[in-house]
């Protein structure tokens, strides 16, 4: 049974700004890691490298046993998305198979360690967080590009499959004709080619541009800041103890009750004198 005293210690070491930043430090210290051995280096730097890794490895370690120790109810650790991602990480990189056939897997997974730089900074968890939240609402925008780029892509195909096969030959080569046309590469020149045999195809690339790259694109975005809107007010409500944001109704009741204590209070004032 873990005493309280070292669940105490523990609770205020992980939610210390100077553990936090010493951990961001140490994944900072990861990634340049897994940089590092992409260059060829001296055996002797190599081993060096190698030892820091270990080391990191092991410091990753000991701060997911920090956050464990610390937690009030240890099942709810395992219920936090990110804590499960993080243990999952840091076991995984305790396995010996740096030499063995699993040895991709091995650098695949320290390479990951840099996403752990997400669940320690409470901002960038937020933004994750919101974009998965996000994703039923953006599923549907993304299903009405989908509609848009497969109607422009059959009428491309059908107007000029004849001047350029190679960009418009069928529904899925014209849908890449598309993206490129979206992403502003060099797509001025797919359009002039069109536009020697159709003078008005720039009609044709103009509309799709403005619904897509510009008209969607707004869309997708406003999306996600309204849910980080919402996350942000939920981190506000429950740090400030509310159960709702505060309404005009709420403001109204405090200055009431401060209007009836001070007038309570002159009134206690005025008790002596008489």
């Amino acid at each position: 049974m873990i005493s309280k005293k070292l669940q105490q210690h523990s609770a205020n070491l992980r939610s210390n700004k100077a553990f936090e930043m010493f951990v961001v430090g140490i994944i900072v210290t990861s990634a340049l890691l897994v940089g590092a051995k992409t260059y060829d280096m001296h055996p002797a730097v190599e081993q060096f490298v190698q030892w820091l890794d270990y080391l990191v490895t092991l410091i990753f370690l000991t701060e997911i046993t920090i956050r464990f120790l610390g937690e009030p109810e240890k099942r709810k650790f395992f219920k936090d998305a990110w804590n499960v991602f993080d243990a999952s990480i840091v076991l995984v990189s305790l396995l010996p198979i740096e030499n063995s056939d699993m040895a991709l897997v091995a650098r695949l997974v320290r390479i990951f360690r840099v996403l752990r730089m997400i669940s320690t900074i409470t901002e960038l968890r937020m933004l994750i967080n919101s974009i998965f939240k996000a994703m039923p609402q953006l599923g549907y925008v993304v299903l009405l590009v989908f509609i848009i780029f497969y109607i422009y892509a059959a009428m491309g195909s059908t107007l000029f499959a004849t001047i350029n096969p190679a960009l418009w030959g069928d529904v899925s080569i014209s849908m890449l004709t598309l993206f490129r046309v979206m992403t502003f590469e060099a797509w001025v020149d797919v359009m002039y080619e069109t536009m020697e045999v159709y003078p008005l195809s720039w009609t044709f690339y103009l509309s799709f541009i403005f619904l897509t790259a510009f008209t969607f694109l707004n869309m997708l975005i406003g999306i996600v800041v309204n849910v980080m809107n919402d996350e942000h007010r939920k981190v506000y409500l429950k740090k400030s103890g509310h159960k709702h944001e505060p309404t005009i109704e709420d403001l109204y009741r405090k200055i009431e009750a401060i209007e009836a204590h001070m007038a309570r209070a002159a009134e206690q004032s005025r008790k002596p004198d008489e």
